[in-house]
């Protein structure tokens, strides 16, 4: 339906759930174009969204150690659910068994609900009436809030929506989003000096203090500190 309120056919949206079976790019693109954004633009955002599927599949290649044929055709299935299910099986059968098993039913239901929702979409006719041109970015915030478990993520989050937001009356649309990007870069470099800095400060008191291990040593005779004189006065 979010397809079908920003203009694509069925044929168009039912062509991308099969070529681009991931959910996260698929509403980046459909939010683009439904914004009147640049087709290339929209697609270079989806794309960015999607390189995550990459380390995935580095991952994923050493556990199901497919054969070469085997490989571009499982990459299709490379996603979030069945990295997940193949991560937690204990033995490489059980591994293929999750990730096979997993892509196959999600693939087929989310093409299957792609073709029954932009079917409905084109039955009820005007989509922006209903408002589901506002379905692309609810969704996408809803499998992304979850995700922000750390300050790092949020502060990630928060920068990139600032900057999305603050960009989006000056640029082209689809544009504000690569450009939120960077938030992602840039609180990494800040995060990673501010450790530095914690680590060479940390050091820096190490060596001008006391060297470790060196502990005080008891009186001798366990009073005031004073000499042991015990035997002197036998």
């Amino acid at each position: 339906m979010t397809s079908a309120g920003s203009g694509l056919s069925l044929l168009q949206t039912c062509a991308l759930s099969l070529l681009v079976f991931t959910g996260a790019s698929q509403f980046a693109l459909v939010g683009a174009l439904a914004a009147g954004g640049n087709p290339l633009t929209a697609a270079a955002g989806a794309f960015f969204l999607g390189v995550r599927n990459a380390f995935y599949g580095l991952r994923l290649s050493q556990l199901l150690a497919l054969p070469r044929a085997v490989r571009p055709f499982a990459a299709q299935w490379v996603i979030d659910e069945t990295t997940a299910v193949a991560l937690a099986q204990p033995t490489r059968r059980s591994v293929r068994i999750g990730f096979t098993v997993t892509g196959l039913s999600l693939y087929l239901l989310w093409n299957l609900t792609t073709l029954l929702g932009a079917a409905g979409a084109e039955a009820i006719g005007d989509t922006d009436a209903w408002g589901l041109d506002a379905a692309g970015p609810a969704v996408f915030l809803a499998l992304l809030a979850p995700m922000l478990k750390t300050a790092t993520e949020r502060a990630v989050a928060g920068i990139a929506v600032l900057l999305g937001l603050g960009l989006l009356p000056v640029l082209p649309a689809g544009v504000p989003v690569l450009v939120a990007a960077l938030a992602a870069p840039a609180v990494l470099y800040v995060t990673g000096r501010r450790r530095a800095d914690t680590a060479r400060d940390a050091s820096a008191g190490v060596s001008d203090g006391t060297p470790a291990g060196a502990v005080d040593e008891p009186p001798a005779d366990g009073r005031n500190g004073g000499p042991d004189v015990r035997g002197e006065e036998r």
